[in-house]
């Protein structure tokens, strides 16, 4: 696979990857992995408060304001 980048992007990468002693490859190969990590738990994460929602389990706006407060005068 080849991927174009514009020459300022290619300089942050190139810079970056020189900063932690990497390869721009490898450095573009760990930073693709840690997002789509990420982008996989931020979507369980939005299925899992859909599920929530559907079965009633929130909190109202005013609900998570009451219980912000107590909590910030503890």
């Amino acid at each position: 696979m080849e991927v174009n980048f514009t020459p300022e992007l290619e300089a942050k990468l190139t810079h970056t990857a020189a900063q932690q002693g990497r390869e721009p490859g490898e450095f573009v190969q760990e930073v693709l992995a840690r997002y789509f990590e990420e982008e996989t738990r931020f979507v369980e994460a939005v299925e899992r408060g859909e599920e929530a929602l559907r079965r009633g389990d929130y909190l109202t706006h005013d609900q998570a304001g009451q219980r912000l407060r107590r909590f910030l005068q503890s």
